[in-house]
């Protein structure tokens, strides 16, 4: 069957541009655009056929189609070309059952989605497979783009210059200095990307960028390019499949630019619009306090929202006090009675700290969702009957001085709640011994 996707703008004066044209608003009313879908045609695929055919692809050989995101490569971008997709397998991550953690909680159904175990070790893989695709179609048939580029807080850069020089594409990363960790940085610059560390923020950095992009020999590669959004859009659909097509009753995610918000709900939208789910489930966006722009909206009933300049936070991903997704990700969370909690530093490195203790290796992220879980469960707005699902966003390998800062207090300052610093003693067996009694008998 031949299917259609296409640009359409989101403010509703229905301008539309096809998806190999470089423009990421609408010319008429500077309103960001969207992918949409000839879903009529869509249809005519039963649900039941949509299932055994994602099934059937699934983390299977066939190129493009084991990819967590090709496989349902009809509902993610159908023009593209097989021979010009850049893939390197992702999606098809760990559902990961936290029945220990979960039981501490009161809760016996909860699951960590586990985005970080993928490529480049975060959930943009999703987005960035679709987009470098795309500009290596655009590149192929026209030649015009001379660089992708991107404004990162680490993981989109990383995805970034994976996937472009995978395709042979010169990318250009504009990251706010001394805001990533030394492991993120390294990822473009070992991928062989331009990398610009800027004395700014990501939002300075997200300014200059946009400026460039400008320019029709440049792509964009955020968020603000809806094209990220169709691939991320495919962690609900992997999320409902691996559960045998049933509906989770929580997400909770976090929020830094909200591009993975709008996206987790656009894959719900477009399976129950097939009839492939049921029903919706309800989505929580977890916002650091030190970067809450949403949630201070969320506070208003979303009547009002105003950009803050995000102070520092260990959650350095989502430091974001200017979001590109906001109003997508309002509308999302309208439509999913949806909520916004925030989480401190202490709450946020408390709770990684906590579900590690279970068998995890939360990124900060992670620890900010985390926090957002514990506070809904002691407010009995989630009840233990309840499936839930934490969408961890990134490998906790990524911020190893997360970790150690955590586990290494300096003397005189109070311990973390959940401190296992390492013991010295000297090499005598019977110290050992003892030590190993003192720990195993508290």
């Amino acid at each position: 069957m031949n299917y259609n996707a296409w640009f359409q703008c989101s403010q509703g004066c229905a301008e539309t541009y096809p998806l190999s044209e470089v423009i990421y608003r609408c010319k008429k009313c500077d309103g960001l655009l969207e992918v949409r879908h000839d879903i009529d045609a869509l249809k005519e695929r039963s649900a039941a056929e949509w299932k055994t055919l994602f099934e059937q692809r699934y983390m299977r050989t066939q190129y493009p189609y084991g990819s967590g995101v090709w496989g349902k490569k009809e509902l993610v971008c159908p023009n593209i070309d097989d021979n010009n997709i850049i893939s390197m397998y992702e999606g098809g991550t760990n559902l990961f059952w936290a029945d220990r953690f979960g039981a501490q909680l009161g809760l016996g159904d909860l699951w960590i989605k586990q985005c970080g175990i993928s490529h480049t070790g975060s959930f943009k893989d999703l987005g960035m497979t679709v987009l470098v695709s795309m500009v290596n179609q655009i590149i192929n048939a026209s030649g015009n783009i001379r660089a992708v580029m991107c404004a990162s807080t680490g993981d989109t850069s990383a995805a970034l210059a994976a996937y472009a020089s995978a395709a042979g594409i010169p990318a250009i990363i504009l990251l706010p200095k001394e805001k990533v960790t030394r492991e993120q940085l390294i990822q473009p610059i070992a991928n062989g990307a331009l990398t610009l560390s800027l004395e700014t923020d990501f939002d300075g950095c997200m300014e200059i960028v946009q400026k460039l992009a400008a320019r029709p020999d440049f792509y964009l590669a955020n968020s603000i390019n809806s094209l990220r959004i169709e691939g991320q859009k495919t962690i609900s659909i992997e999320i409902v499949q691996q559960f045998n097509w049933e509906v989770p009753d929580w997400i909770i995610i976090p929020g830094g630019n909200l591009g993975n918000v709008s996206a987790l709900g656009l894959g719900f939208l477009m399976m129950y619009d097939l009839g492939i789910i049921d029903k919706l489930p309800r989505i929580a966006c977890a916002q650091a306090e030190r970067a809450n722009p949403l949630y201070r909206s969320y506070q208003t009933g979303f009547t009002e929202f105003s950009a803050i300049t995000a102070r520092s936070t260990q959650a350095t991903a989502i430091q974001i006090g200017n979001p590109v997704s906001v109003h997508r990700a309002i509308r999302t969370l309208r439509r999913f009675d949806g909520i916004v909690d925030q989480a401190t530093e202490t709450e946020l490195a408390d709770a990684a700290a906590r579900a590690d203790r279970t068998g995890l290796f939360n990124c900060p992220h992670t620890g900010v969702a985390l926090a957002v879980l514990i506070k809904m469960v002691e407010r009995k707005q989630i009840l233990p009957s309840d499936r839930v699902i934490v969408i961890s966003t990134a490998t906790g390998l990524k911020f190893p001085d997360f970790k150690v800062e955590y586990h290494n207090v300096a003397h005189g300052e109070p311990p973390p709640r959940y401190l296992n610093a390492p013991i010295e003693l000297e090499a005598d067996y019977e110290r050992v011994l003892k030590q190993i009694d003192t720990h195993l008998d508290t």
